[in-house]
């Protein structure tokens, strides 16, 4: 029974990081979707970009220069935050304005070329095999409970939740009170009425594919530093888990997205660790589609309302 336990509060750990990694990333999905009413598929490229910025400044700094971890960790997410932000205002510029207005298919399919390139392009520059991300964030807290009743969890997970938690509520405010996060919600709630009450449309959609990436820039370091490797392949899994997740919540729900990130996380590492490895895969999508069938918007979603 102890061993039991052990795992459930291991495997809780576990998934509180992952899905606070997909969080992260699905808030770029959620917001785009929510403003513009399309699905970015370049935006897993745009967190895999985000995490070999990380490692070039990481190598750049140097990690054995004898700088205070923090001032390497904050160089690290500074520089990854704004070229990743500058990469995801040109795939708004380049894949998606000049095609706003046409049929949703043609900028789906552009997002797709677009993670193709992407892919491709840092596969080029950086090579395809495995980077190895230098271990900066050592030792975690041991949590003995009697029996074999032990629990693990690394500094680097736990800078990864208390993170995410801090930018959630940092967005949240952001959101709900800036002078952008308001014209974002009234392009959500119609774009043309926004429009004729002089908000700049444009600048809105760039302002959420730029947040986005820089999101996912945050994300992207974080995992690099705590999985250890990068690859130029990382983001299209992690694109499509996210994609889930924010369906899962409620695509155009930033809570919703939150809210499903956490949910696909926990629900992959339990299933990782109660079952094969290999079946943590058909647990995630099996429970996205049982919450497609019994409501289709997702946990947060609110249907949407045809306007006459």
């Amino acid at each position: 029974m102890n061993d039991f336990f052990s795992v459930f509060a291991q495997q809780l750990v576990n998934g509180l990081t992952l899905g606070s990694i997909y969080a992260l990333i699905a808030i770029g999905y959620t917001m785009v979707y929510g403003i513009v009413g399309m699905i970015n598929f370049a935006h897993g490229e745009i967190y895999m970009i985000g995490a070999y910025v990380g490692l070039v400044t990481l190598t750049a700094v140097g990690t054995q220069a004898g700088y205070p971890l923090p001032l390497v960790l904050g160089a690290a997410l500074l520089v990854s935050v704004t070229v990743t932000g500058a990469y995801g205002y040109a795939v708004e510029r380049v894949a998606y304005r000049p095609l706003r207005g046409g049929p949703r298919l043609v900028p789906l399919i552009s997002a797709i070329g677009m993670s193709i390139f992407l892919q491709n392009y840092v596969r080029i520059g950086q090579s395809a095999r495995d980077m190895t991300v230098p271990v900066l964030i050592q030792g975690a807290f041991d949590f003995h409970l009697g029996g074999n009743f032990e629990v693990t969890v690394p500094y680097a997970r736990l800078l990864i939740v208390g993170v995410t938690v801090a930018l959630m509520i940092a967005l949240t405010l952001y959101i709900g009170y800036s002078r952008m996060g308001r014209a974002a919600r009234a392009c959500a709630e119609d774009m043309k009425m926004a429009n004729l009450l002089g908000i700049d449309t444009h600048r809105v959609i760039s302002f959420a594919f730029v947040l986005g990436a820089m999101l996912a820039a945050v994300g992207g370091v974080l995992i690099g530093l705590t999985v250890g490797k990068l690859n130029p392949f990382i983001g299209f899994i992690a694109g499509i888990k996210a994609f889930t997740a924010a369906v899962l919540g409620g695509i155009g729900s930033v809570p919703g997205a939150m809210l499903g990130g956490v949910l696909l996380g926990l629900a992959e590492t339990f299933a990782a660790g109660y079952m094969p490895a290999e079946y943590k895969d058909i647990v995630a999508f099996s429970l996205l589609v049982l919450i497609l069938l019994f409501r289709p918007t997702g946990l947060l979603g609110k249907p949407d309302i045809e306007k006459v």
